[in-house]
């Protein structure tokens, strides 16, 4: 007997045989990040030394290079430079088959970030900005997307002079989602407290799709003057996963928007306007990586999106895809796998699940 995701990919494969593919578009920063694992974290003036060191494009570029992966159309519609660093981000997007639509500065690289990480894995980032953060208003009028597609929005691309382009495309976008033929993702940052008032205030009322982890989540409750018991995060016996829900309700029924919040290994919670929390489990794995699956997580559920599964299906297939991205991280950068991989573990986990007269819902 078929699993229910077997079930519902040969539904949606009958169904949508015959329609256009849909697109995941990105109105997110690419930059390069060079990674180095150090002994310590100099003190000003002091010296470390650096036992490996690697380059990888970072930003939204992973987001679009997972959803790729899925097989969905991918345009990247940030601003990208003229130099090295934009030689190598260029590269990577033709590498990947991810089509840009966006501006080309042909008087500044592209910039790159410095990733240190010490003996107990912290990292601490020094960032140099490039083309990719100097938008304005206008940097995203090249985007008009189809009916059908899915916008990611990511949070570093609401800090600096392109975040007037985010907010001049929310404005297009209306406060309506029963409006739109398309679906926007929004990815926030850790550092959305420091994104102005105006900004966020048009971003909750155009009410996207939320996707963020607890730490970004809590972050934003606090933006909104959400009250939450953190004492509820260290009791014992469920303590965690019932804190995580609650964080959920809450956002979600401020937010009036669907919500997204992951935790790892432990899954998602997801809530959509009106409807009860739902926990859609992970897929335990050994931590390997350096750098979060986010991304990978972020570009599976736009690309499930797109391809028109539910948001809770999604989340469940993103789950598995982040899971085995860190399992096959490259250099300590989690390395999305393809759509079949993807929804092979699922199927395998949900078989298993019948098997075990388990509930899945």
């Amino acid at each position: 007997m078929l699993s229910r995701i077997s079930e519902r990919l040969v539904e949606l494969k009958e169904a949508h045989d015959d329609e256009p593919q849909h697109a995941v578009i990105s109105l997110g920063h690419i930059w390069v990040d060079i990674m180095m694992d150090v002994n310590g974290i100099p003190k000003a003036g002091g010296f470390a030394v650096s036992d490996h060191t690697n380059a990888s494009v970072g930003g939204s570029y992973r987001v679009l290079q997972a959803a790729a992966r899925m097989g969905v159309p991918t345009r990247h519609a940030g601003v990208v430079g003229t130099g090295p660093w934009a030689t190598i981000v260029r590269e990577a997007l033709d590498g990947s088959g991810i089509e840009h639509i966006g501006q080309d500065r042909l008087d500044t690289d592209s910039g790159f970030r410095l990733v240190l990480a010490d003996e107990d894995r912290r990292k601490t980032y020094i960032a140099t900005y490039g083309a990719e953060a100097q938008g304005d208003a206008t940097t995203f009028d090249c985007v008009e997307p189809a009916a059908g597609d899915v916008v990611h929005i990511s949070g570093n691309t609401l800090m600096d002079h392109t975040a007037a382009g985010v907010d001049e495309f929310m404005h297009r976008a209306g406060t309506d989602p029963a409006g739109r033929d398309f679906t926007i993702v929004l990815n926030p940052t850790n550092t959305l407290s420091l994104v102005n008032d105006h900004l966020l205030e048009d971003l909750v009322l155009a009410r996207p799709i939320w996707s963020c982890n607890r730490q970004e989540a809590n972050t934003l409750a606090d933006r909104l003057g959400i009250f939450r018991d953190d004492e509820a995060s260290l009791t014992v016996g469920g303590g965690f996963d019932r804190s995580m829900a609650e964080l959920c309700q809450a956002l979600g029924e401020t937010l009036r928007a669907p919500l997204v919040v992951r935790a790892g290994s432990r899954g998602a919670w997801v809530r959509t306007p009106g409807g009860e929390v739902v926990h859609v489990d992970g897929y335990p794995t050994k931590a390997t990586h350096t750098r979060s699956a986010g991304a990978p997580h972020t570009g599976t559920l736009c690309a499930m999106l797109a391809r028109g599964w539910s948001l809770t299906d999604a989340v469940r297939i993103a789950n598995a895809a982040a899971s085995l991205a860190i399992q096959r991280s490259v250099n300590g950068v989690p390395n999305c796998p393809d759509y079949e991989t993807a929804i092979a573990l699922v199927d395998a986990n949900d078989d298993s699940t019948t098997a075990s007269g388990g509930d899945r819902s």
